[in-house]
């Protein structure tokens, strides 16, 4: 069904190091001061979420705390 590519020939993969492009890529701007307040604002962010989810999520999978939904409720006493 699918059909083969055509192999390429020996002679153009050993001389392909012969040509090489002569284009320059443009050269890279630097950021901008606004930019890197942005990403550093970002990144920011992001660090303190996952810090506040440990310091919120540590307690929680403490398994030394007797667990508080165990009691039995006032209601279910008088049964």
């Amino acid at each position: 069904m699918f059909r083969r590519r055509e192999a390429v020939p020996f002679s153009f993969v050993a001389d392909s190091d012969r040509f090489r492009s002569n284009v320059t890529p443009p050269p890279s701007t630097r950021a901008t001061v606004p930019e890197l307040l942005g990403r550093s604002l970002v990144g920011l962010t992001v660090v303190a979420g996952l810090v506040g989810s440990l310091l919120l999520g540590i307690p929680a999978l403490d398994s030394e705390q007797s667990p508080a939904h165990g009691k039995q409720s006032e209601a279910s006493q008088g049964r």
